[in-house]
């Protein structure tokens, strides 16, 4: 996976191949009322500006984009896009999550990668239940109680409230090997994106794979001082230089509601 692709895939790396045993998602009925109270929901988008050193190299989008159901489960369908490149290698890359809203509970992850030559799909189908998931119609593997994959992990984080100077431990990962999650709170500081000027909160997101969230690395993730802890501006140091996703725009859910957790 590419330095790109690897900026928004945000938390861990995933290496796993495509699954397909279960069904389609299907249109659900709205699902508000039985919904846990977070600071997103459907509607809500986040616009990205993708720097490699001080040139940009692309754009990236993270949205919620709808309410379906999954295995007759109400799930929120958050998608992360990225898409750009360089004259001679170019990204078109999505991942999508399928984050129960009344567990606040993976049961889907997918990725559709387009790089360079490379044209790839891998799907995860994840059961709480059990727990287990499933990958490329292969038999089951342990997983954890209420797991969340790449995406659904940033957005769960958004529920989590930070303090400064602590570490916070987070053995959910659906993948057991890769736990504990840990996300270090930093400092607050003030800074600007495209999108605007705000108050933020800086955290470190570290995970036992290799990569831009991997144990050694030097990851940073500024999310606004407020209750909705939008992600403004991403950094990470990788041996052959920088790469950084900065906010250009944001897009807020006209029935969001902030978390009580």
């Amino acid at each position: 996976m590419t330095p790109i692709a690897n900026l928004l895939a945000v938390v861990v790396a995933l290496t796993t191949p495509q699954a397909t045993s279960a069904p389609l998602s299907h249109p659900a009925p709205a699902v508000r009322d039985t919904a846990l109270g977070v600071p997103f929901d459907v509607g809500e988008r986040l616009e990205y500006e993708v720097k490699f050193g001080f040139v940009s190299v692309g754009s990236g989008s993270m949205e919620v984009v709808g309410y379906e159901n999954v295995r007759e489960r109400p799930t929120w369908h958050t998608v992360f896009r990225v898409k750009g490149g360089t004259f001679f290698y170019k990204v078109d890359d999505r991942f999508e999550s399928w984050i129960e809203t009344t567990t606040f509970s993976s049961l889907r992850h997918k990725q559709d990668i387009n790089e360079g030559r490379r044209d790839r799909e891998r799907t995860f189908e994840i059961f709480p239940n059990r727990p287990s998931y499933i990958e490329d119609g292969k038999p089951e593997k342990p997983s954890v109680p209420r797991p969340l994959d790449d995406g659904s992990f940033l957005y769960f984080i958004r529920t989590v409230p930070l303090e400064v100077g602590k570490t916070y431990e987070f053995n959910r990962y659906f993948r057991p090997d890769r736990n504990p999650v840990k996300i270090t709170v930093l400092r607050r500081e003030r800074i600007k994106v495209p999108a605007g000027t705000f108050d933020a909160i800086v955290i470190q997101p570290s995970i036992k794979s290799k990569g831009i969230f991997s144990e050694n690395g030097r990851a940073e993730v500024w999310l606004s001082d407020d209750a909705s802890h939008i992600m403004l501006q991403m950094k990470s140091k990788l041996s052959f230089g920088s790469l950084s996703l900065y906010l250009k725009s944001y897009r807020p859910a006209p029935t969001a509601t902030t978390a009580d957790r």
